[in-house]
């Protein structure tokens, strides 16, 4: 098992920066494609943001592209979210996962470990 535990939400102004942290234990974290998902109030789970197994590559959903920066720390077991420039649009709560391999994916399916979930609410 990997137990995937979120950190670092909280409440911020429009235009303010949070930076999420997801700190796994358990089975390996290296070698796996890392991610981050998001569901707002009312709306369905989203995806946001995964790095590859390496480090070498991330990618986001466009509505956050030039905001938000995923990274990854293999030694401390731990993958971030720096979330910049923050939107009323989004609040959430946020989600890392693990996925099954070390192909990326924008599909949840694809991933077999989650966390719990951190709150982050943007104030206009």
């Amino acid at each position: 098992q990997v137990q995937l535990v979120e950190s670092g939400g909280g409440l911020v102004q429009a235009g303010g920066s949070l930076r999420l942290s997801c700190a796994a234990s358990g089975r390996p974290f290296s070698g796996y494609v890392m991610g981050w998902f998001r569901q707002a109030p009312g709306k369905e789970r989203e995806f946001v943001a995964y790095i590859t197994w390496s480090g070498a590559s991330t990618y986001y959903t466009d509505s956050v592209k030039g905001r938000f920066t995923i990274s990854r720390d293999d030694a401390k077991n731990t993958v971030y979210l720096q979330m910049n420039s923050l939107k009323p649009e989004d609040t959430a709560v946020y989600y890392c996962a693990r996925s099954a391999g070390r192909s990326g994916s924008y599909s949840q399916r694809d991933y077999t470990y989650w966390g719990q979930g951190t709150q982050v609410t943007v104030s206009s």
